[in-house]
């Protein structure tokens, strides 16, 4: 395949066009670093397009530890995840304390006696008067916090709970159900319970809303299955069922529609298969496909045309924008990669539009390696001089240093034979999701970075800050048709 240079299409672009934490840590390691050949019909035609996904603190509970003890240490492991992707600080509490802040603020309660403490210092400049803030003021309170991912104002989308109770012969607590809240233009619609397991995602299709996780463990010797469930427009959920395909570990990817009254579940089986299975409206599975494909995690998929176009990846080597062509059937007819010059690319998002794949993602310079942050190397090299303030750097320094390492682009992929050429491009920015609005029109939506801080003592990132998120339209000639400012704001943490 021709390998394209995309950075010189970039500065081609005109100026004008330029402007949940997770609640439970999986057992599962969906994103695995070992490399494996690939095994598809046809050769794979290679260019390194080095993709960096945000950094996923993942988990594995030993087998022989005790029963209690392991599910202990994934709640604690979970707190402590959701602590530092949220910005909250874990000064002064035990792991007791920890456990208990985490519960109070996923479970919506706010009722412990140190969560009030935790909120606070957590949103600098906003002060609460009372000396004992009420459950709904620190309920407030907290949704003021953009690390807590605010629901959009317009469209479709979902928000996710969980309810627990103790099981009396295991002595800890289990899951007892999986709540889906699904919301419109900011209004919620319904609200639905799954007591399959862990809820993980969902997406709204012309056949309602498909929804999936998998099943809690609490021992290593436990297999772990993907469910699938449909729920109607009401929010009366239609069937659930489990995957079955032999696997002792296999979870669900993505679901899209196929148009036609059926869907297709893209899901892993047992950390080296790319598994395809089609259900019809009624719950019963049609067909399914496996392709042995290595440690590489699956992180998106479209429809194209009759068929479909997948991303894979493996983090550790940095080949992560292999995208597999398959068929109806599942069978793998091509797969692909790409590259630029100068510069790496990071895909966040892709869809079917018109025939053609277009791609978000966002273009960081080539960087030296700096302890696996191949993304924010020369960031952290400025933050290191003393000159520029070192430990102790301010927002107004780091700010424009972060922007001026970002550029969204949205790429379109030719269908037939990969090649790539740059649609549009947005400096400072990230892309983020692509979909398809009521109007029939592509929105692209780009996180404009606003603020930011050092943070060199979390764990799982080392500069967090905030993005102003801004959608543009396409029409169906993929001419830009308006830019609008959302009025959300979304996270940034690398």
């Amino acid at each position: 395949m021709k390998k394209e240079k995309i950075s010189e299409i970039i500065s081609t672009i005109d100026e004008k066009y330029i402007d949940e934490a997770t609640i439970y840590a999986v057992d599962n390691v969906h994103y695995q670093h070992a490399s494996h050949e690939i095994k598809a019909e046809k050769q794979t035609r290679r260019i390194r397009w080095n993709i960096v996904a945000a950094c996923l603190a993942l988990f594995i509970v030993i087998g022989s530890t005790a029963v209690a003890l392991a599910v202990e240490a994934k709640e604690y492991h979970a707190a402590v995840f959701f602590f530092e992707s949220n910005g909250l600080s874990r000064d002064g509490l035990s792991r007791s304390d920890v456990k208990a802040v985490y519960r109070d603020i996923t479970t919506q309660r706010f009722t412990y006696g140190k969560t009030a403490d935790v909120i606070q210092q957590a949103i600098p400049g906003l002060e609460i008067q009372q000396d004992e803030p009420t459950p709904e003021e620190l309920a407030a309170l907290w949704d003021r916090n953009v690390w807590m991912n605010s629901l959009p104002q317009t469209g479709i989308c979902y928000k996710v709970d969980y309810r627990h109770k103790r099981h009396e012969q295991l002595g800890f607590e289990i899951i007892e159900k999986s709540i889906l809240e699904c919301f419109q233009d900011g209004r919620l619609l319904w609200t639905a319970d799954f007591t399959e397991g862990y809820l993980e995602d969902s997406s709204y299709t012309s056949e309602g809303t498909a929804v999936w996780g998998q099943n809690e463990t609490w021992s290593s010797t436990q297999p772990t299955y993907g469910w699938l469930a449909r729920v109607d427009d009401e929010g009366t959920v239609m069937w659930t069922r489990r995957l079955n395909h032999g696997f002792s570990d296999e979870y669900i990817a993505a679901v899209l529609s196929n148009g036609d009254g059926t869907w297709v579940v893209i899901s892993r089986g047992d950390y080296k298969y790319l598994c395809l299975s089609c259900y019809d409206m009624e719950g019963n599975e049609l067909s399914f496909k496996k392709t042995e494909v290595g440690n590489l995690g699956i992180w998106n998929a479209a429809r194209l045309g009759d068929g479909y176009i997948v991303q894979l990846g493996n983090q550790q080597s940095r080949d992560t924008a292999l995208l597999f062509k398959l068929d109806r059937e599942g069978n793998v007819l091509e797969s692909f990669t790409y590259e630029g010059d100068d510069c790496e690319y990071y895909l966040t998002d892709m869809v079917e539009f018109e025939g053609q794949v277009y791609l978000s993602a966002y273009a960081v310079p080539k960087q030296n390696d700096e302890g696996g942050r191949h993304e924010i190397a020369d960031v952290l090299d400025f933050v290191a001089s003393k000159d520029n303030g070192g430990l102790d750097i301010t927002s107004e320094k780091l700010t424009p240093v972060v922007r001026e390492n970002y550029t969204a682009v949205l790429l379109l992929c030719d269908p037939l034979d990969g090649t790539t050429k740059t649609f549009y491009s947005v400096k400072g920015s990230l892309g983020g999701k692509l979909s398809i609005d009521d109007a029939g029109q592509l929105a692209w939506e780009v996180e404009s970075i606003t603020s930011t801080f050092f943070s060199p003592a979390t764990s799982s990132f080392t500069i967090g800050g905030t993005c102003k998120v801004f959608r543009y339209n396409f029409n169906a000639a993929g001419n830009l048709t308006q830019q609008v400012d959302t009025g959300e704001t979304v996270p940034y943490r690398r």
